[in-house]
């Protein structure tokens, strides 16, 4: 029987458009749609700009407009993932790398959507078989896992059979990187942001190195010298590889971020905007506020005073505190100004967060506020908008969507959402891009 690789390889060659149920199209689309409005938001950021810069300087042209790398869909913690969290990022590493082969090559939407799937039943199964234990070991695990992702949707859009797409996943092993050191120090959280521009990039350098005849190790995931035992150590499970391949589809579980800050956060702001419209107070009335979550939360993500806006996004005190006071839903709330707010750094220094014992979901959030008139209120939040239990309906995608564009043409984005909505449709996708051409 052919090995892990070798069945996600044969997998991704073979699968047709026509095979995919409707339900898993429509995510697929969400998701893309969600990763555009994600791009062009991120696209003028400071960091961006300097990407952008850099590939202007030194690309080679082509017909690929910059949508933008991965880098600019994580510009600003607002790109998808899965529920429950398998440290991949599905819009940024495959639509962006998917997307910029597809208008090189004139290809239309029924084949990136079909690009896209593949992907992702490949990356989010690699995923699932880390069992987290690669970012445990200090690695970034969307930086680690996306190369392979991208690989696979590039290689389905240039025709790959199944040797060739077993040497782009070989070659992507290679490729895979991404270090946690920038949530440690506290500083030089731009590199974040880049872990997902490089995954997109070095996907599409595995496929295409795959089509000249480059070749990789045929068994890059399971091998002795692979992938799951290096960078997981003994604490990983190759069954999840192939578990439920072809059937039981992965990308089902693609999540919609709501706020616009980690994902181990979304819980407890939900959580905070329950409270405060059920009982209406305010930042000022508030003492301490106590948060129950998971390892996580309480370790990795418990920065009482971040020193830049890309770790006060990463940080669940600081968000939380924000939430007292500006529209957590909106990525302009997150802005210098936010970070040099007295009242936004004062509760944030009075958030603590400590293990869970027990918790309903992995990201699930027990949040307790005290306030100064002794009143204690509590609220357990375990999803939220936007996971597949509680999925954005096409108004609420819209909305998130027109959000996140609203510096650009009303008319313009309401039209590119709607065409992102029938993608299959589409012979020629050049008319997605950061900005009107």
């Amino acid at each position: 029987m052919a090995k892990e690789t070798a069945q996600l390889a044969d997998y991704a060659a073979s699968c047709r458009y026509e095979d995919i149920p409707p339900d898993v199209v429509e995510r697929a689309k969400q998701c893309i749609t969600d990763t555009v409005a994600a791009v062009i938001f991120g696209y003028d950021l400071p960091w961006s700009r300097m990407v952008v810069a850099f590939a202007a300087k030194n690309g080679a042209g082509g017909n690929s407009r910059i949508l933008g790398p991965g880098a600019l869909a994580h510009a600003f913690e607002m790109d998808n993932l899965t529920w429950p969290s398998t440290g991949v990022h599905p819009g940024a590493t495959l639509l962006t790398s998917g997307l910029a082969v597809a208008q090189e090559r004139g290809i239309g939407g029924r084949a990136l959507i079909t690009a896209f799937v593949a992907g992702a039943e490949v990356m989010i199964r690699i995923g699932r078989a880390t069992k987290h234990s690669n970012e445990s070991r200090g690695f970034h695990a969307p930086g680690t896992t996306g190369p392979f992702g991208a690989a696979i949707a590039c290689g389905r859009l240039m025709g790959f059979d199944s040797e060739r797409m077993r040497n782009a996943l070989g070659i992507a092993g290679s490729l895979a990187c991404g270090l946690l050191e920038f949530a440690r120090a506290g500083t030089g959280a731009m590199v974040k942001r880049l872990h997902l521009g490089r995954a997109a990039e070095s996907g599409v350098l595995a496929a295409s190195l795959a089509e000249e005849g480059f070749s990789g190790p045929a068994s890059v995931l399971e091998g002795e010298f692979g992938f799951l035992p290096v960078f997981c150590g003994s604490e990983f499970d190759p069954h999840e590889l192939t578990d439920g391949l072809a059937d039981s589809y992965a990308t089902r579980s693609i999540m919609l971020k709501r706020f616009p800050c980690h994902i181990t956060a979304h819980t407890s702001v939900q959580a905070i905007l329950d409270l405060r419209t059920e009982h209406g107070y305010a930042a000022v009335d508030v003492a301490a506020i106590h948060i129950a979550g998971n390892d996580k939360m309480a370790r990795v993500n418990n920065i009482a005073s971040p020193a830049d806006i890309m770790m006060a996004q990463y940080s669940i005190p600081f968000c939380v505190a924000l939430a007292h006071v500006r529209d957590p839903r909106d990525p302009r709330s997150f802005d210098e100004s936010a970070l040099r707010e007295p009242q936004i750094r004062s509760l944030a220094e009075r958030v603590t967060i400590t293990i869970a014992k027990e918790r309903p979901t992995p990201l699930a959030a027990l949040v307790t506020v005290k306030l100064k008139d002794g009143r204690v209120l509590t609220r357990c939040v375990a999803d939220f908008k936007g996971t597949p239990a509680q999925p954005l309906d096409r108004g609420e995608l819209r909305e998130k969507f027109l959000l996140l564009t609203r510096h650009c043409s009303g008319e313009h984005m309401n039209n590119m959402f709607d065409r992102l909505q029938n993608l299959e449709g589409e012979s020629n996708l050049d008319w997605i891009g950061a900005c009107p051409q």
